[in-house]
């Protein structure tokens, strides 16, 4: 006996399509699988067999052979047990064969029938709903996530012997109600503002600048003056993500296993702090499975690097690509996968080993050997990908005592969104959605510099020593102050801000 049943792969954030074949015949017993199976499906046979017995239904005691196709595709996970169980059902007639076409089935089973979660259902779906198959059992402790993908008829199932009776029309399963975008997003709450910063005045306003042109930022200070914190709140001035970008970073975090299934959707940018004992595995993505690592899990929202010189030399240089092309590529024996890899990156470091080089408050120890051997961990061509340097010193007492009502996030998102609303009319109709992503083409024909700020960007290029992508940087940098302030030219008080936040490259790195 012959049953086909319909099911989903994965490769990287993408899925595909997969027909589970199985055929009983006489002969001894045993159980084959076929089709580029890794070992978790191979060990799925004990899983069906103990899950479809413990279920109260029959298990047939025949030659089975379970093919995956397309068998040149290598299949992972044991998101197929389901679908394997049911293709057993369907062939010993436990299923009626005709109840189960037109459904896709996706699961983990456990040995006492129970389906179990899985990782990935979210692009599964999408790419179920782009092939025009609308109806699918995915287990139950994936429904929330599956509720926001609309034009899909989904059922959750909690365990085999509910979903043999459903198909035998004796209890039917409820489809999932479908949620809206917008009502997870008033569930969502924000712990952090810059209202609750104390001072930093340049600091706040480089990250605003940041925020509005999608610039990368490096902040410069001493332990203890408020870096961390800085960077924490910075997402909370980020314009506000649609639905499509949620779908794209839920993805990611879908594959990952990362996604809290009782919210089901990313609604917030999210925000990643890898501790600098990371490996370049754990930044970049790969293992076994080619997992998506902390730059790929940091999409559509912010990448913070604390301490930034505490990182390895290589795991930092490979940044350089995803800050360049907004990729990365995971390459395996198997199979090479690119996820996406589009954030803001925020460094933090001291300025020397100690952290008071430069200080107001506080004497450097330090020897100009030692910093310079600290400085040095980081590279020109790394530094050149940050648009922004900017110092933040010690608070004072004084300041952090002082009764004065800081400007909250709400206020800064207002010219934020305003700016960017700038830079998406601008770019209309391309890939280029901020200032930061110009190409040289878009920076020649909307970064037009009148005679004095030629001459300051002359200047400056000759005394600080400038690299080419530093200077288009600045003037992505300039184009964005001026967006901010609702200027259609770039003036050469824009030109002056933007060399200021490169004049760093002159202080430390000489």
């Amino acid at each position: 006996m012959l049953s086909v049943v319909t099911s989903f792969g994965l490769i990287g954030i993408s899925g595909y399509l997969v027909k589970v074949e199985i055929d009983i015949n006489h002969g001894l017993p045993s159980y084959d699988v076929v089709g580029l199976a890794d070992v978790a499906i191979k060990e799925s046979k004990q899983r069906v067999r103990s899950a479809i017995k413990n279920s109260g239904l029959a298990f047939p005691i025949n030659k089975i052979t379970v093919n995956l196709a397309p068998a040149d595709t290598k299949k992972e996970g044991s998101l197929y047990d389901l679908p394997i169980a049911v293709a057993l059902l369907s062939a010993t007639g436990e299923v009626p064969t005709d109840s189960v076409d037109g459904f896709a089935f996706i699961g983990e089973l456990s040995l006492n029938g129970s389906v179990r979660k899985v990782n990935g259902i979210l692009p599964i779906l999408i790419c179920a709903h782009n092939l025009g198959i609308n109806k699918l059992f995915i287990p139950y402790a994936n429904r929330v996530e599956a509720s926001y993908i609309e034009g899909l008829e989904v059922y959750a199932v909690k365990n085999l012997k509910e979903l043999v009776a459903h198909f035998k029309n004796e209890k039917l399963i409820e489809p999932l109600k479908h949620k809206t975008y917008e009502e997870a997003k008033q569930e969502s709450v924000d712990t952090n503002d810059f209202s609750l910063v104390k001072g930093q005045y340049s600091a706040k306003r480089a990250l605003e600048i940041a925020a509005a042109g999608g610039h990368n930022i490096m902040m410069i200070g001493p332990p203890g003056s408020g870096k961390t914190m800085l960077a924490r709140s910075f997402p909370t001035i980020l314009p506000d993500m649609s639905f499509e970008e949620a779908l794209e970073v839920t993805k990611i975090h879908s594959i990952a296993g990362t996604l809290d299934d009782k919210v089901g959707i990313i609604t917030k940018r999210p925000f990643r702090a890898p501790h600098h004992t990371a490996t370049t595995v754990a930044l970049t993505g790969g293992g076994a499975k080619a997992k998506p690592g902390e730059i790929s899990l940091a999409h559509n929202g912010v990448l913070f690097l604390d301490e930034m010189p505490e990182y390895s030399r290589q795991t930092l240089e490979t940044l350089r690509q995803p800050l360049e092309d907004g990729v990365i590529t995971v390459s395996r024996l198997q199979q090479t996968v690119e996820y996406p890899a589009n954030f803001t990156l925020i460094a933090s470091m001291n300025p020397c080993p100690c952290g008071n080089y430069g200080s107001k408050t506080a004497e450097c120890k330090c020897t100009p050997n030692q910093i310079h051997k600290y400085l040095n961990k980081l590279s020109g061509p790394l530094m050149d990908r940050i648009d922004l340097h900017v110092e933040v010193d010690s608070i004072t007492y004084s300041e952090l005592s002082e009764d004065i009502q800081e400007e909250s996030s709400a206020s800064i998102k207002e010219r934020v969104d305003r700016a960017r609303q700038i830079q998406l009319d601008r770019f209309k109709g391309t890939k280029i959605y901020n200032n930061a992503k110009m190409t040289n083409a878009m920076v020649k024909k909307y970064c037009k510099l009148d005679n004095r700020s030629i001459d300051l960007l002359g200047q400056a290029f000759s005394d600080l020593n400038l690299s080419a992508r530093a200077y288009n940087r600045i003037l992505k940098v300039s184009r964005t102050i001026a967006d901010l302030e609702g200027s259609k030219e770039i003036l050469p008080s824009h030109i002056m801000e933007a060399i200021g936040y490169r004049s760093l490259d002159n202080k430390y790195w000489v």
